[in-house]
């Protein structure tokens, strides 16, 4: 097995990635994020893993969100969270679709 180390998605399955977002955010809150019917329309992890695994653009956005989403959760280290209290975060008001801004596609270079 090779080893991957600027790949922070090596090792895991497409169904882990589904199921701990479902679990962060909900159905809901991914559909907003994700445009894809399978998130809106009675969503389930069986019939989003069928159609993730066939639609790659589809895959490579959940990817995104999945990393988006596991970099705000990642506690601060403990060396900065000793130097400066923290703000007080209010998580009921705050919402992932306000921050996440999907990153401009690439343009094919002109040859």
């Amino acid at each position: 097995m090779t080893v991957q180390k600027n790949n922070p998605l090596h090792g895991l399955t497409l169904q882990q990635i589904v199921e701990t977002l479902v679990e962060k955010l909900g159905w809901a809150q991914m559909h907003e994020q994700v445009k894809i019917n399978c998130f809106g329309s009675d969503p389930s992890v069986k019939s989003s893993l069928k159609f993730l695994r066939k639609t790659p653009w589809a895959r490579s956005k959940v990817e995104e969100l999945y990393l988006y989403t596991m970099r705000r959760s990642v506690p601060k280290s403990p060396s900065t969270s000793q130097t400066r209290s923290p703000a007080p975060q209010n998580t009921a008001t705050a919402s992932p679709s306000t921050d996440f801004v999907w990153p401009e596609p690439k343009k094919p270079s002109d040859k």
